[in-house]
């Protein structure tokens, strides 16, 4: 392996290390422990995805309905309305917004959207 290969391996090390001890990280990952310690949420979690994974399965069909569409609509409503889950999506979109500056930063010198290219293959 190559020094330089070796050196971008730890610089990929030290900015994980400083996105972990990154404040809004740290605030994502407390909102996270939160919602996953609520069993109330995790009770709505449940039937969110319930409905869900139902309604996609009844589009797939073709036998969808608005009622159907309403009624996932409605249980992310009620999900999202949760204080708990509320705190945790709003430490989610924050860290999201880090994360894509530090992107842009990466991929500034490379005339690429890094995080966007790394994982796909072609694009036209």
């Amino acid at each position: 392996m190559s020094t330089q290969t070796t050196r971008l391996e730890e610089l990929g090390r030290e900015l994980g290390e400083a996105i972990a001890d990154h404040p809004k990280y740290e605030a994502y990952e407390e909102a996270k422990a939160a919602v996953e310690a609520d069993d109330d949420v995790q009770e709505l979690i449940t039937e969110f995805n319930q409905l869900r994974e139902e309604f996609n399965v009844s589009r797939q069909m073709g036998e969808a309905t608005q009622e159907g569409l309403r009624k996932v609509q409605a249980a992310q409503e009620e999900l999202h309305s949760e204080p708990v889950m509320e705190e945790y999506l709003l430490a989610q979109a924050e860290l999201v917004g880090e994360l894509e500056k530090i992107n842009q930063a990466i991929s500034e010198p490379l005339s690429v959207d890094f995080g966007g290219e790394a994982g796909g293959c072609c694009h036209d």
